[in-house]
């Protein structure tokens, strides 16, 4: 190999071991942030790597469900630890935006109003009853499942694949405001984007079959579509919050999935 294409391939190695880095530290609480400052763009152009920080957060929750199990202790216990140990992962970062966005979409009857809730950090009843639904479903759906091989393939199938639509989401829906994690971030190529659906497509056929991955597509697409009309017309766009109840929608609803295939 020249000297040329070695550097270059030394280049272009380190700018994906970046962007990884900079993709599990903004989905997870872990401490891999590169040293050099993060700057504009950076976000978008790391977002392909958003299915493997989500991979990453499904396999440590499927590891505790797997302490749970060696402990002895039931399933529906188990379930809870697991389901906690990825909400304390992530930062409960999805949760947060999820809770927001219910309750800035469904109050306010103004685009200014509901965003202006949607900045608010209190949850109220819009948010609770969100949350309350999002945590049900997603733990009933691992406690159904009832043995750690099951458990293991849904966790990581899910957060790696809901995680995997949010740069297409973000690319083809405007931001709804100019300031917010969403703004900021700015908006992923199409490259990015692409690989990141790649990485989430390729996630639901191996864990769940040629067959349920195209099932598992669909359903992510109708979810996103929906979630992209509604914000549109509501706040003309997405945020950061709206981005976290298209997660949170998403991992649910492969969670369910998974109970019916596993």
């Amino acid at each position: 190999m020249a000297t040329d294409d070695r550097v270059n391939y030394l280049a272009r190695l380190e700018g994906l071991l970046r962007d990884l880095r900079i993709a599990i530290s903004l989905c997870t609480r872990l401490p891999v942030a590169p040293s050099s400052a993060i700057g504009e763009g950076d976000l978008a152009r790391a977002s392909w790597a958003f299915p493997i920080a989500g991979a990453l957060i499904g396999l440590i929750g499927a590891a505790v469900y797997w302490i749970a199990d060696r402990l002895h202790l039931p399933p529906l216990a188990a379930s809870v630890l697991a389901l906690a140990a990825t909400i304390f992962l992530s930062g409960a970062m999805h949760e947060d935006g999820l809770a927001d966005a219910a309750d800035g979409l469904g109050g306010g009857r103004t685009r200014e109003k509901k965003l202006e809730i949607m900045r608010d950090s209190r949850i109220g009843t819009f948010g609770a009853c969100a949350l309350g639904l999002s945590l049900l479903l997603r733990w009933s759906a691992l406690a159904t499942l009832n043995d750690t091989r099951s458990v293991a393939i849904a966790l990581i199938v899910a957060h790696a694949a809901a995680r995997a639509v949010l740069p297409a989401f973000m690319s083809l829906v405007p931001p709804a405001r100019s300031e917010g994690l969403s703004s900021s971030a700015g908006q992923p190529q199409p490259v990015s984007a692409a690989i990141a659906l790649g990485l989430g497509i390729a996630a639901l056929a191996i864990g769940f079959g040629l067959k349920a991955m195209l099932t598992g597509a669909v359903a992510l697409a109708a979810i996103g579509l929906l979630l992209a009309r509604l914000a549109q017309r509501q706040i003309g766009g997405q945020t950061g919050d709206v981005l976290g109840a298209l997660e949170q929608a998403a991992e649910a609803t492969l969670l369910l999935l998974a109970t019916t295939l596993l």
